[in-house]
């Protein structure tokens, strides 16, 4: 009787192994993975790079708050597949945007918007060594990617330094954008410079509401050309 048990037990862990033995037969060989496979639904988005002053850096306020962000909003909300950088910095003059816009070019970059100049006009740089620097800035972007779109911001200052000043600094934007071939951002501040309700306590640097009609400004020039 106990070799009759040992009998069965042995029969059954035969069959057992040899139906094993079939399953795996009958799945054959598993499909190797590449990274086309791995990655075939990864979406590929563009860069678009702010590099401007405090305006861009949104001092003051929440970075969600500042107009490089409330433009990522509405990228999102299109589903355009663009990707938002802010490389803003408060104080930023043109001589330092020159030396630092290799460091930030580390990307590609789909479009370069450049919002640089207003330190300079509130510290009375002169107009052609902006001019100098700005122009050193677009060549530097346009030597790291040639495909890339550039937008510039144009600004304009109060007549502290007198007029002729103020005005020869207003016409250095469009000028700029002229000689280059760039898209023009006629005045950031549009609609809300020299207005209290839309601008912080130092007159300059605007509220969160101020940043939403710089947005919209931006908005204007940008969106036809990543719309394309």
């Amino acid at each position: 009787m106990r070799n009759l048990l040992g009998f069965y037990v042995l029969l059954g862990f035969l069959l057992f192994v040899s139906c094993g033995e079939k399953a795996k037969k009958d799945e054959g060989p598993r499909p190797q993975q590449t990274n086309e496979t791995l990655y075939s639904k990864v979406e590929q988005r563009g860069v678009i790079l702010f590099f401007g002053t405090s305006l861009t850096a949104g001092m003051g306020l929440d970075s969600e708050e500042a107009f490089p962000a409330v433009i990522q909003q509405k990228i999102d909300s299109l589903d355009l597949g663009y990707e938002v950088v802010n490389a803003g910095l408060s104080g930023e003059t043109s001589a330092a945007g020159k030396n630092r816009i290799g460091w930030v070019l580390k990307q590609k970059v789909d479009v370069f918007v450049l919002e640089i100049g207003a330190n300079d006009g509130l510290r009375g740089v002169p107009i052609e060594e902006t001019r100098k620097n700005l122009q050193a800035i677009i060549d530097t972007v346009r030597a790291k990617g040639p495909d890339t779109e550039i937008i510039l911001a144009g600004m304009q200052i109060p007549p502290n330094m007198g007029q002729a000043y103020a005005t020869e600094f207003r016409e250095l934007f469009p000028s700029l954008a002229q000689e280059n071939d760039l898209y023009l951002i006629s005045f950031l501040l549009e609609d809300v410079g020299g207005n209290p309700k839309l601008n912080q306590q130092d007159g300059i640097h605007p509220t969160a509401e101020g940043q939403k009609i710089l947005a919209r400004n931006v908005w204007e020039v940008l969106y036809p050309v990543i719309s394309k």
